[in-house]
């Protein structure tokens, strides 16, 4: 912890916990039914986004799923454009018409999300062919989850990525349940880093509930990546700490979640906010006035961002078919 400095620690402390309020904020509008789209929270999920994005400069690119509210915010995005296309706003991220699984901001490099499983790895990889091709610097990230690894895609744009050597990171958060499947149940191997190995490519499972883990791992493939020893797999290991979709699962009063309770309750304990928050209070990083100040300050922001979204305007019917591809 010494080795890093005071305001990087806070940052990234900052990082994840604007991902968890904001995620927090949006149960009671889903409960309430102001939010009508399907909304994939990543709560338990913030340290693989705050890790890996903080690894990187504002012009590498990151491409999202279904589950990207985190790879959004801890890019740069901004919260109020995040809530307002929740609520399917014109002053949305994607002017009102993708809803939650849709998010982009090309000026932060988060250049989309798609809620498609493995939709986007090809779009990374496409992105880093062209940084490769430009001689840029530039490094692409792929998010997605344990899921979409039984998808070809993936293993078709490894191979593609190992050949060309591209300046690529497959991040892979694992939170062992693709929608309500185990991983053991649709894997005969779930070490799932080691599916990069047959290409050659260097793979890594880290604890993705580790913020500082993820960052020197991240940091590490990287540092590779813009040398021009791409790509790089990593399998971070990660809980989602609200159902798959909306906040419980429920459906028409039906409990769809699987997952037995004493697990929830032990995945709860190594919630990664929490812990990091104290491993910050403990070596006297933060303080208790500073805990309570950068909490202030991000419910403002939140509220603050609710706010804006329930006054903008939807978009008209009158451009019901603008940005649509004809």
């Amino acid at each position: 912890m010494k080795k890093y400095s005071k305001a990087f620690l806070r940052q990234l402390y900052r990082t994840m916990l604007r991902i968890r309020v904001c995620e927090e904020s949006l149960v009671a509008p889903i409960l309430n039914g102001d939010v009508r789209c399907p909304v994939h929270l990543c709560s338990g999920e913030e340290a693989v986004a705050a890790g890996v994005c903080a690894a990187l400069d504002d012009t590498d690119c990151v491409f999202g799923n279904h589950r990207s509210h985190g790879h959004f915010v801890a890019k740069g995005g901004r919260i109020d454009a995040l809530v307002a296309e929740i609520y399917g706003k014109e002053t949305g991220c994607s002017r009102g018409r993708g809803g939650s699984m849709h998010l982009i901001d090309p000026e932060k490099g988060m250049m989309g999300a798609a809620p498609i499983v493995a939709g986007t790895i090809s779009l990374a990889v496409g992105a880093a062919l062209a940084s490769h091709i430009r001689r840029e610097k530039r490094v692409s990230v792929s998010f997605f989850g344990d899921g979409a690894t039984n998808e070809g895609v993936l293993f078709e744009c490894m191979n593609l990525a190992a050949l060309k050597k591209l300046p690529i990171i497959f991040v892979c958060e694992n939170n062992f349940y693709a929608t309500h499947m185990p991983v053991a149940e649709c894997r005969p191997d779930c070490d799932i880093a080691d599916i990069a190995k047959p290409f050659n490519i260097p793979n890594v499972r880290v604890d993705g509930n580790n913020v500082l883990e993820v960052f020197e791992t991240a940091k590490e493939a990287v540092a590779a990546c813009r040398d021009g020893s791409g790509p790089f797999f990593i399998e971070a290991m990660t809980y989602r700490l609200r159902g798959h979709v909306g906040p419980d699962d429920k459906i028409q009063g039906a409990h769809t979640d699987i997952r037995p309770q004493e697990e929830i309750d032990m995945w709860k304990k190594k919630d990664p906010v929490i812990n990091f928050e104290r491993c910050l209070l403990d070596d006297g990083m933060l303080n208790e006035s500073d805990v309570s100040a950068i909490k202030k300050e991000i419910d403002q922001e939140v509220r603050e961002a609710h706010v804006f979204a329930n006054n903008s305007p939807y978009p008209a019917e009158s451009e019901l078919s603008v940005y649509v591809f004809k």
